[in-house]
């Protein structure tokens, strides 16, 4: 833009204010039954989570004691595969009532 003199007037500059959203996060809850041991849990956790021993033992006491454990806090899509991983995992060898894998939700953690 120019003045009446033929000058260059520069405008001043608008502030543009951006917000950035956060994808939501989800929670992998893992639920309670009678047709798995420890044992199931803690190597389930290991293999498809890759979390330690000790916490594997620690989130297999909580499940068991409390009835239900979150064991993968993310977005949507990772956490529909982990759910869909826990569910796929099969039965428990040590346990001849076991019939199949165990039980995982997903919800929203807010």
């Amino acid at each position: 833009m120019t003045d009446e003199n033929d000058n260059i007037v520069l405008e001043p500059e608008t502030e543009q204010k951006t917000q950035t959203r956060k994808a939501p996060l989800y929670n992998v809850i893992l639920w309670n039954d009678d047709y798995h041991t420890y044992d199931y849990v803690i190597i389930m956790l290991q293999k498809l989570f890759g979390y330690p021993i000790e916490q594997g033992f620690q989130m297999a006491r909580t499940v068991d004691t409390q009835g239900k454990v979150i064991v993968f806090t993310g977005a949507y899509e990772p956490a529909e595969f982990k759910r869909d991983q826990i569910q796929a995992f099969g039965a428990d060898p040590e346990l001849k009532e076991s019939i199949g894998s165990m039980f995982a939700t997903i919800e929203r953690a807010d």
